[in-house]
C-alpha cells in the first residue's frame, strides 16, 4: 500500500519507550489469562485486573498524557508513528465525510501508542491483548508489537511481505469502526442489552458488534481508495488473510485444540472475511448492518 497522498493525524498520544512496572503477575500470566478470556467468552481485561487486585500489584505508569517520545499528543516522526499517522488521519478524513453527509458531526478519537502495558480508561492494556478502544475515554490503545504477532504468531499475512501494511491498517481501522459505533449510539444500546442477557446470549451479540466494525474497517477501505488509490495488489488478500487469522474458531482452535461456538466473542474466521468484503465492496454504512440479519 501507498502511503504518500494519505493525510496524517496529530491525535496520537505517544507511550512507547516508558516502563510500567508491574508487581504480582507476569506475562506469562497476562498470555494464560488472554486465553481463558477467548475460551470462555469473557472480556480478559476484566480476569488480568482481577489477578491484579489478588496479588496485591498495581500498574505504575512514569507517563501521562502529556509525555511520550513524540512530544506527547501529536504526530510521531519514526517510521511506524508515521504510519499510525497515515491510517489514523484517513480515517479521520472518511469518517468525517460519512457523518457530514448524514448531518451529523464526526469527533475523532485520540490512539495512544505504548509499549508492553500501560493504562486505560478501562483498565490495564498489555501487548498480550491486542489493540482495543475504550468507550470511556474514547481511545485506541495499540502495542504495536501486536502486528508482529500478527505475522509470526498468527500467520496473519507474510513475513516481511510490504502487503502486511494493509493487515496492519485493517486492524487499525477496525478499532476505529469501535469509536464509529460509539459516536452513532451503537455501544452503548449493545453493552444495556447485554446487562440484561446470560454470559451466551452476551457473547453472541459481542459477535454483531465486532462484525460490524470489520464491515466498517470495509467502509473506510473503499472510500479511502477510491480518494487516494493507496492500495497495491496482494493487500486486499493480505487484509482477508489476516481476518481469517483471528477468527474465533481458529484461534480457540490453536489455544486449546477445539471450538467452542458459544464463546464466541468476534466471530468465525468466514464471518470476519466475509463481513470486511462487504463493507470493502460496497463502501456504505447501511451495508453493515449485523443486528438485523439472520446470516452473519
Amino acid at each position: 500500500m501507498r502511503l504518500d497522498e494519505l493525510p496524517r493525524s496529530d491525535r496520537i498520544e505517544d507511550r512507547r519507550g516508558f516502563t510500567a512496572g508491574h508487581a504480582g503477575i507476569g506475562v506469562g500470566t497476562v498470555m494464560v489469562l488472554t486465553l481463558i478470556g477467548w475460551a470462555l467468552g469473557i472480556d480478559p481485561r476484566v480476569l488480568i485486573g482481577g489477578a491484579e487486585q489478588l496479588s496485591g500489584g498495581s500498574e505504575t505508569q512514569q507517563q501521562q498524557a502529556d509525555a511520550g517520545p513524540g512530544g506527547g499528543i501529536g504526530t510521531p516522526s519514526d517510521e511506524m508513528g508515521q504510519f499510525v499517522s497515515a491510517i489514523l488521519g484517513s480515517t479521520e478524513a472518511e469518517w468525517g465525510e460519512v457523518f457530514a453527509q448524514a448531518g451529523k458531526t464526526y469527533a475523532p478519537p485520540t490512539l495512544v501508542m505504548f509499549s508492553g502495558a500501560t493504562q486505560s480508561g478501562c483498565g490495564s492494556a498489555r501487548a498480550a491483548m491486542g489493540p482495543f478502544y475504550c468507550p470511556i475515554d474514547q481511545k485506541v490503545y495499540l502495542d504495536t508489537s501486536f502486528f508482529e504477532d500478527l505475522q509470526r504468531r498468527f500467520g496473519a499475512c507474510d513475513v516481511g511481505s510490504k502487503t502486511c501494511q494493509f493487515s496492519q491498517a485493517y486492524v487499525i481501522a477496525h478499532e476505529i469502526g469501535h469509536h464509529v459505533q460509539n459516536q452513532l449510539e451503537v455501544l452503548p444500546k449493545v453493552q444495556q442489552a447485554q446487562r440484561a442477557m446470560d454470559q451466551v446470549e452476551a457473547n453472541s451479540l459481542q459477535v454483531r458488534v465486532e462484525l460490524q466494525a470489520d464491515c466498517l474497517a470495509g467502509v473506510w477501505a473503499n472510500r479511502a481508495q477510491a480518494k487516494w488509490q493507496f492500495i497495491e495488489p496482494g493487500d486486499v488478500e493480505s487484509a482477508l488473510q489476516t481476518a481469517s487469522a483471528i477468527g474465533d474458531d481458529r484461534l480457540q482452535r490453536q489455544a486449546q485444540g477445539y471450538v467452542v461456538p458459544d464463546a464466541f466473542t468476534h466471530g468465525t474466521s468466514a464471518q470476519r472475511t466475509r463481513w470486511f468484503t462487504t463493507g470493502l465492496k460496497s463502501g456504505q454504512v447501511a451495508s453493515c448492518d449485523t443486528f438485523q440479519t439472520q446470516n452473519l
